[in-house]
C-alpha cells in the first residue's frame, strides 16, 4: 500500500483519498521486516541530515497501548531554559501507519512552548519518531516503540441523533505551576508557563473504517489544520491528518503575554471552518 507523507492542504486531501481506498486489514504481526524510517525521513525532510536528538527532545508513549485508536503521545523540549537555541517545530511520524506523517506542530516565536501532547491511531507495531527543527534549520530525532494494532480501522464511536455538532470546541486553562518558564533573567522574572487543552468534536474518519450496516468504507473526514493565538501572537500552528484520533485533543504549555483572549481557527479536509474565542483566565 502506498504511504502518504505530506500535510499540506492539497496533499492532505490526496492522503484522504488514498486512505479511503485502502481498506486493508491491520497488520497485528508487527512492523515490516525492512525498517521504513530511512526512506520516510528522506521523503519527509527532503534528504536533510537528521542528528540524534536524545539531548534535544523526548517522546513519551505507552510501550503497549490499551486502545490502538487512542494512544497518548507527548513531545518534550529538553533544551535548558537558558539555551539560546530555539525549537521551531515538532513533527510526529508513526512509521507503520498508512499515512505516517501524523502531525506537524509549528511553534509561535514567542510561545515558550516546551511540551505538546495529543492522541493518535496506531495501525501496527511501530516506532513513533519525533523530530525537532531548530530555528537554524537543524533537525534532531528521537523515537519510541509502541505495541498496538488496528487503530486506523477501529470503528468510530456511535454518534447519537442529538450529538454535539462537528467543530464544537472546548478550551481548558490550567493554573500556573512552577516549571521550565519560571526563571530569573537579568533581575526580571520570566512568567511561569501555563497549560491549556483544546478539544475539537470531530469524527476524524481515517478512510479505513467500515460502516457496519452498508459494509462500505466511510470516506476520510478529518481536521487538517488548527491555529491557536494568544491575543495577536500565534502560539501553535498544527497540520494534522488521519493518524490523529477521533475528537482531536491537544494539550501544551505557553508563556503568558498579557493578552486577554485566546482565538482558535480550525479547518477540515472538506473545507469546513470552525472558529472560537475564550477569555484568558486569571492565574
Amino acid at each position: 500500500m502506498r504511504r502518504t507523507l505530506s500535510l499540506s492542504r492539497r496533499q492532505a486531501i490526496a492522503a484522504a483519498l488514498i486512505a479511503g481506498g485502502a481498506g486493508r486489514a491491520a497488520n497485528a504481526q508487527g512492523p515490516s521486516a525492512e525498517d521504513p524510517w530511512p526512506s520516510l525521513a528522506g521523503q519527509i525532510f527532503s534528504g536533510r541530515a537528521i542528528a540524534d536528538g536524545s539531548a534535544v527532545l523526548a517522546i513519551e508513549a505507552p510501550h503497549r497501548a490499551e486502545d490502538a485508536a487512542v494512544v497518548p503521545v507527548s513531545i518534550h523540549n529538553l533544551l535548558p531554559v537558558d539555551d539560546q537555541r530555539r525549537i521551531r517545530s515538532f513533527t510526529l511520524v508513526i512509521d507503520e501507519n498508512p499515512s505516517p506523517l501524523a502531525a506537524k506542530f509549528s511553534l509561535g516565536p514567542s510561545s515558550g512552548t516546551r511540551a505538546i501532547s495529543t492522541r493518535v491511531r496506531v495501525d501496527s507495531y511501530t516506532k513513533i519518531h519525533a523530530i525537532a527543527e531548530l530555528a537554524d534549520g537543524r533537525l534532531f530525532v528521537t523515537d519510541r516503540f509502541v505495541k498496538a494494532a488496528g487503530g486506523c480501522s477501529a470503528p468510530a464511536t456511535k454518534q447519537e441523533a442529538n450529538a454535539i455538532p462537528n467543530g464544537t470546541m472546548r478550551f481548558r486553562q490550567f493554573p500556573s505551576e512552577p516549571g521550565p518558564g519560571d526563571r530569573q533573567v537579568e533581575d526580571r522574572r520570566v512568567p511561569v508557563n501555563r497549560e491549556v487543552q483544546l478539544l475539537i468534536r470531530h469524527p476524524n474518519h481515517s478512510g479505513m473504517q467500515m460502516d457496519q450496516i452498508s459494509r462500505l468504507y466511510v470516506p476520510a473526514h478529518f481536521v487538517s489544520s488548527i491555529r491557536i493565538w494568544q491575543g495577536d501572537d500565534l502560539l501553535l500552528d498544527i497540520e494534522s491528518g488521519i493518524s490523529i484520533s477521533e475528537n482531536p485533543e491537544f494539550r501544551f504549555d505557553y508563556r503568558p503575554n498579557g493578552a486577554t483572549a485566546f482565538h482558535v481557527e480550525a479547518e477540515d479536509n472538506e473545507g469546513a471552518m470552525f472558529k472560537e474565542s475564550w477569555s484568558v483566565a486569571r492565574a
